[in-house]
């Protein structure tokens, strides 16, 4: 080949990559995201895109209208320790309005046979501190206003200084989403998208939906099951002497009763957050006045729980498992309650629906295409997903089960956690980080 002949040849590969550099540049763009849902999950996501993506569009949908006050609902959530440092890196954290969680008590009621085995009250129990973790805190406890409000501030705030990239759509319900795919010819069309019906039909590269809800109003998923059982939720009044900062799970012969610890009242009064849990069909507690409510809880309590001064209105939601398959379906992706509903045995919805929605967002960060994030989320998420399913399900319906040797079994694997400070240790760190 003459000199003429090589160097049209190289001009035509310059043309060639010089053309290629123009098609990705038109064909990039900045990832469009919609988050559906604006709860602790849905808002947790959308501040991690906005400030961990910085160049992707990010359009946040909730049916509650942004005037409504929410930092005033008083419904208790409980969070983990790797809860509590995603929110604080967010600086959407109000220490002062929650109460620190520095030790965990789980035990077993009676009819259990005591013995020594299980320690010095004779019943089985497992103790888990944060001091012997070296650990702060395992978790904390706050209400659900105090949780969402430092989010939805902290989220107004970036979508204030950034409106050309975050969107607000409160007061926008949702009415349908539809996976589409890319026109064929249309520059910059993307292989797949899902359009956005909230009055206005909006195309997107992915959606996240948060929007979780009770299982009594839920739609039911891939994996359902009625577990026939009600919570009771509210709020004890505890005697001065009850110890702070201390979370009780205790098995009973009719199902788990809960205490979580919340912060004293202004003149001191110690409070606890309650959920109580109850098979449907021997469920009487409605029946029950104040007092006698606080005399049977008393009863079923261990004696470190301290004495039940008082108790709140309480509120009643059957109990059951729902939940998807997988986390991703196509360019829609599920968190939280909206992937799973779970028995509250384990505490475990909204800390898993957080772990999805890091998960999520840094695997976007890594640059990859969108269908390659969503696998990798999948395939994470997985194990951690998955055995938190398994094994609240399996406590939930334990408990359905009234095998005379059951409470023993439940007892002797208290007693071998406590006994064993490497399987008491793997428990926690599963409490605090979820599996990784």
């Amino acid at each position: 080949m003459g000199n003429r002949a090589r160097q049209r040849s190289a001009h035509r590969k310059t043309l060639c990559r010089g053309a290629d550099i123009i098609v990705a540049m038109s064909t990039s763009r900045p990832l469009r995201l919609a988050v559906v849902g604006a709860g602790p999950a849905g808002l947790a996501l959308a501040l991690l895109a906005a400030r961990e993506l910085p160049g992707a569009s990010v359009s946040l949908f909730d049916a509650r209208p942004l005037e409504r006050d929410i930092g005033a609902d008083p419904r208790t959530i409980a969070l983990s320790l790797g809860s509590v440092q995603l929110l604080e890196r967010l600086g959407a954290f109000d220490a002062a309005r929650a109460q620190a969680i520095a030790t965990v008590h789980v035990s077993q009621a009676p009819p259990t046979p005591q013995h020594r085995l299980f320690g010095p009250a004779g019943e089985p129990e497992v103790r888990i501190t944060a001091a012997e973790l070296g650990v702060p805190r395992l978790g904390a406890v706050l209400a659900y206003g105090a949780l969402v409000a430092p989010l939805q501030a902290a989220w107004l705030a970036l979508a204030q200084a950034a409106p050309q990239r975050l969107v607000t759509r409160f007061g926008t319900p949702v009415a349908a989403i539809k996976p589409v795919a890319g026109a064929p010819g249309e520059t910059g069309a993307a292989a797949d998208e899902v359009e956005v019906d909230a009055g206005i039909v909006e195309r997107f590269d992915l959606v996240v939906v948060a929007e979780g809800g009770v299982f009594a109003e839920q739609a039911r998923k891939s994996i359902t099951h009625d577990y026939a059982q009600n919570a009771w939720v509210g709020t004890l009044t505890l005697a001065p002497d009850a110890p702070a900062g201390m979370a009780f799970e205790r098995f009973t012969r009719n199902g788990p009763l809960a205490l979580l610890p919340l912060p004293a009242t202004a003149d001191g009064a110690r409070r606890a957050a309650l959920v109580w849990c109850m098979p449907a069909a021997e469920d009487e507690i409605a029946e029950l006045d104040d007092a006698q409510r606080c005399t049977v809880i008393q009863t079923l309590l261990p004696a470190a729980a301290g004495t039940v001064r008082g108790i709140s209105a309480l509120k009643k939601f059957p109990l059951g498992l729902n939940a998807e398959r997988t986390l991703v379906d196509g360019r829609v992706v599920r968190i939280g309650n909206a992937a799973q509903t779970l028995h509250p045995v384990a505490g475990q919805g909204l800390n898993l629906g957080l772990r999805d929605a890091w998960s999520l967002v840094h695997s976007l960060k890594r640059g990859d295409a969108v269908g390659a994030a969503l696998r990798r989320v999948e395939w994470q998420r997985a194990p951690d997903r998955w055995s938190t399913i398994v094994a609240t399900d399996f406590l939930a319906r334990s408990f359905a089960s009234r095998w005379p040797g059951l409470p023993v079994v439940r007892g002797l694997g208290l007693a071998a956690v406590q006994a064993l400070p490497a399987a008491k240790k793997a428990l926690a760190r599963q409490m605090m980080f979820g599996r990784r």
